[in-house]
Parts: structure tokens; C-alpha cells; sequence
């Protein structure tokens, strides 16, 4: 049977070529992603939906097709998409992360200046046939320190073009290390040092539970008096109505927005303020970025369909049909390795590296490593993917390396992970069980035995008389359901850890008071994504 694909929002001409001259058929229909129900009855018809942002695919569309094999956004945001839902379903989701980068960089430095100088506001008074000239006093950017929350992609090019500017740039971003930093060009600070010392602050950070309101009441009460905030990232990293209020008092001189908590923003606690430059979410809004998204969506989603090639897939590894039944159980692993180690290690990461032992050094390593490192940096990019993973790891500076080694154990294969910070080394090893389930065998270079679950809280502790039983009792008072207990020690009286898969996220309440408690040295919630 031909592939079919539905285009439900607005892409180019040249786009849909492609898809037509892979011999896909495709139907160009750019405004049935706003009529959800037509496009509930006529999806099923299709294997591949093209889209930007006006379409939703919601779990009642995912479940209403059996058909559906891709979904592929023209673009970096998912948010219109259930991926889990597609997952269940097996749908791949693809997206094009690096499309928009130099739109979005080049956005948020116009807003910079446009706020430096006023420049909306001055505009609005002139047309209006006032002659104010002295109300609108700037500050020239030349000489200024320039604070970038986030050296990523994106963020990497702002600090290019500020440098351009002969601005000081300072970065704050856990992952980057001090050798990129030099690199760059860029003196790499803790986030308070940023507060405290710039004159501009621009934001090229992904929302997670981490940086939502990374800007909040008690981070703008550091901030430098007159200091001016772009966020041209995600709407919910800076508190809108604290840094009202701080406008309001004079603390911060200014502010330029393109994105909000709230979208469309029709309400936003900082409209109408002196000196506050909105846009409604336009950083990837250019001809030039819009063209590039679509033709990358499209020769991705060809490629799957005719070749079964996967590329930049959210919720799906890198390999092929042939690999899949072995590999599939390791890459999972791989990216559970990642997951834990990039959730208990606070500090930068310097360096990785992953030993592939036994029979899974024959396999494709590739694959595993990109997992690996998804799941290392997840908690901090959260639209990372196997595709961007060791992009984005080259541009933190962090440097990997993979060692394969024939059996040398009791298992026949397994994968060890390890890394190192300016303060420590550490590693965790796991294999794949006849069941096909992943599992931890080593942390720490302690041997144990432990299924992986969702939920999980790790502790590290001196291994003495009574942990056990504290342990149990502090999560049964704070009503943590415990499926498994699995410890382990180095030695009597010498280090131990315990890994608990629970029934329900624990609370940072919990850990704060395991670790008060002078029992733990370290206590953790880890989250993995299962299934």
C-alpha cells in the first residue's frame, strides 16, 4: 500500500514535493487542524500527520486510528502533541529541534535592543505626532554585561552575537563546562553570580520542574538595579507578576517578551507597563526558519515511511527494523543508566564513559550511547532526543567516550556508565534479564539485584545497625508505598546504598528529613520512563 500523509497546518510547496517525490500520496489540508472534528473523522485515512502548532494530537485522535504511524512536527514544540498516547499507539513522533535556532537567537537580541532604547515606545509616541525626545532615554549595550541562562543551542548563538555587539557575556548552565566556557569566550558563573552582575538577562532554557520560575520573587530581589530581562524560551520561567512589581518600583529597568506563562496572552501582568516589550511568540517566525522546519519534517517522515529510517523521533530510538527485537531492551537500559546518573549528580559533568561488555559490544553502539546520554541530560533539556543528545552534550562541553570489551563476568552482557565532575567520579551498571527487563547490577562499584521501576528513591549511607527500619518507617509516615527494597555495601561497616521502587513520586519533604535524620548521606527521587 502507498503511504499516505495528511499536511493539517500550513507548510510549503516544496515541502509537500518531497513527500510526493518519495511516491507518497499527500493531501495538503491547512486548515483542517483547527476543525478537530473533521480531522477526527478523516486522521484514520492517513499513515503520516504533518503539522506545526494549530493542530492538536490528543489522545481521543491518536486512539481513533489504527493507521497512523507518524506524527512529525515542523518545529522544536510538542506541546500540541500526547506522546505518551503515541507511544501506546506506537506512533513515532519526529520534531526538527535545531530548525529555528538562529531565528530565535536573532529575536532575542532585537529585543534586547528594542528595550535598551525604548524603541516600541518611542515608535508609538512619534506616529502619534508627539516630539518626545526626552522621554525616551536609553542605555547604549556596547561595554555591558550580558547574563545568558542557558548555553544550548540556541543560547550559543546570542553569545556569539552579543560578542559581536562587544558585550561581556557571562553563562550560568549546570551542564556547561569550564573548557566550553573558555571556548566560547564566556565566563561561566553560578546563577546567584549571574543576578547579581548583569545588566541584561536573556533566557534559552527549556520548562522543566527545575527552571519553571527561575526568575522568581527571591531571584529578582538579587538582581542588579536597572537590569533588563529578554525571555524568548518558555512562557513560566520568569514569575510575570514578581517581575511586575519589581518594574513598578524601578529595581528592574525594563523587560522584552515573547513568550508567556499563559498563552495567547491576553491578560499578562506586565502589558502596559513603562518600558515592557511584548510579541506574541514570535521567535521562530521568519520565512527563512519556517522554510527550513518544513522541508525537515518532510524528508524525515519520507525516510521513516518508505526506508524505516528514524531521525530526531521524541519516542523512539535510532535504529532499524532488523536491530529492533535485540537491541530495543538495551537501548532502554542505556537510557535508564543515563536517567539515574543524570538525576542524582548535581555538578557539571566533565566526561562519560560507557563500557559496552559481553555481547552487547557487538551490537549498535551508537544507538545506545545517544540513549545513554538523552537520559543523562533529560532532567535539564527536556526536548532532548537520541538524535540532539550528543549535540547537545558537544556543546556543554562534556566529553564521551565508549569502550567495548569481550565478556569479563558473570553476565553476558552489560553496560557500565560512568562520569566525572570537578568533585567526583561515579558509575552504575546494569543488564538485560531473559524476561527482556532492564536492571541495575552495580552502583557505586556495589553489586545488587534491582528491578527499575517508575518511582524510585536511592539513598547512600554508612552501613550500620538500624537504616533498614528507619528507612522503612520514615517512608511509611510519610505514606510511600514500597514495592521493592534493594541494598547493597562494599564492605561491613563500610559504604552502603538502598534503592527502593515505589509506588508514588517521593516528596522533597521525605528527603529533606532522611537526610536531617544524620542516618543518610544522600537521598533522591529518581522518576524512569517504563514501557
Amino acid at each position: 500500500m502507498v503511504p499516505r500523509v495528511l499536511v493539517s497546518d500550513k507548510l510549503s510547496e516544496t515541502a509537500v514535493d518531497i513527500f510526493r517525490r518519495y511516491g507518497i500520496e499527500v493531501d495538503y489540508m491547512p486548515d483542517v487542524g483547527k476543525d478537530k472534528e473533521k480531522l477526527l473523522e478523516i486522521v484514520g485515512n492517513y499513515d503520516g500527520l504533518a503539522i506545526r502548532s494549530a493542530t492538536k494530537v490528543t489522545e481521543k485522535l491518536i486512539n481513533s486510528t489504527d493507521r497512523l504511524k507518524v506524527v512529525g512536527r515542523a518545529g522544536i514544540g510538542v506541546d500540541n502533541v500526547d506522546i505518551p498516547a503515541a507511544s501506546c499507539k506506537g506512533i513515532v513522533v519526529m520534531n526538527t529541534p535545531f530548525g529555528n535556532s538562529i531565528t530565535t537567537a536573532e529575536h532575542a537580541i532585537s529585543l534586547m535592543l528594542a528595550c535598551a532604547r525604548q524603541i516600541p515606545a518611542a515608535d508609538a509616541s512619534t506616529q502619534a505626532g508627539k516630539w518626545e525626545k526626552s522621554k525616551f532615554m536609553g542605555v547604549e549595550i556596547t561595554s555591558k554585561t550580558l547574563g545568558v541562562i542557558g548555553a544550548g543551542n540556541i543560547g550559543r548563538i546570542v553569545i556569539d552575537r552579543a560578542q559581536g555587539l562587544k558585550m561581556r557575556v557571562i553563562a550560568y548552565d549546570p551542564f556547561l563546562s569550564k573548557e566550553k566556557a573558555d571556548a566560547l569566550g564566556v565566563e561561566k558563573v553560578e546563577l546567584e553570580d549571574l543576578l547579581t552582575r548583569a545588566d541584561f538577562i536573556t533566557l534559552h532554557v527549556p520548562l522543566t520542574d527545575k527552571t519553571r520560575n527561575i526568575i522568581g520573587a527571591d531571584a529578582i530581589a538579587k538582581l542588579k538595579p536597572g537590569v533588563r530581562i529578554i525571555n524568548c524560551a518558555r512562557g513560566g520561567l520568569v514569575d510575570e507578576a514578581a517581575l511586575a512589581d519589581a518594574i513598578k518600583s524601578g529595581h528592574v529597568a525594563g523587560a522584552a517578551f515573547d513568550v508567556f506563562a499563559v498563552e495567547p496572552a491576553v491578560d499578562s501582568p506586565l502589558f502596559g507597563l513603562p518600558n515592557v516589550v511584548c510579541t506574541p511568540h514570535l521567535g521562530a517566525s521568519t520565512s527563512e526558519a519556517q522554510e527550513n522546519v518544513a522541508l525537515q519534517v518532510a524528508e524525515q517522515m519520507s525516510e521513516y515511511l518508505i526506508r524505516g529510517a528514524v531521525s530526531n523521533a521524541l519516542n523512539m530510538p535510532s535504529i532499524t527494523a532488523e536491530e529492533a527485537p535485540i537491541l530495543t531492551p538495551f537501548i532502554k537500559l542505556a537510557q535508564h543508566l543515563g536517567a539515574f546518573v543524570g538525576q542524582v549528580t548535581d555538578e557539571p559533568i566533565k566526561k562519560v564513559e560507557i563500557i559496552y561488555d559481553g555481547a552487547v559490544s557487538k551490537m549498535n553502539i551508537k544507538a545506545m550511547t545517544a540513549a545513554a546520554i538523552a537520559g543523562l541530560i533529560k532532567s535539564q533539556v527536556a526536548d532532548v532526543n537520541m538524535v540532539s543528545a550528543p549535540i547537545m552534550a558537544k556543546e556543554r562541553g562534556i566529553q564521551i567516550s565508549e569502550t567495548t570489551q569481550d565478556q569479563s563476568g558473570v553476565f553476558d552482557s552489560y553496560i557500565k556508565l560512568k562520569i566525572v565532575t570537578e568533585k567526583q567520579e561515579r558509575s552504575v551498571a546494569g543488564t538485560v534479564f531473559s524476561d527482556g527487563k532492564p536492571r541495575f547490577i552495580q552502583i557505586k562499584g556495589i553489586n545488587l539485584d534491582a528491578e527499575i521501576g517508575r518511582y524510585m528513591v536511592y539513598t547512600t549511607n554508612k552501613d550500620i545497625p538500624g537504616i533498614i527500619g528507619k528507612l522503612g518507617s520514615m517512608l511509611g509516615e510519610a505514606g510511600v508505598n514500597i514495592a521493592n527494597f534493594n541494598l547493597g555495601r562494599n564492605k561491613p561497616g563500610g559504604d552502603a546504598i538502598a534503592l527502593l521502587y515505589v509506588d508514588a513520586p517521593a516528596e522533597e519533604t521525605l528527603l529533606n528529613k532522611l537526610t536531617a535524620s544524620g542516618f543518610f548521606q544522600q537521598a533522591k527521587a529518581l522518576e524512569f520512563e517504563i514501557g
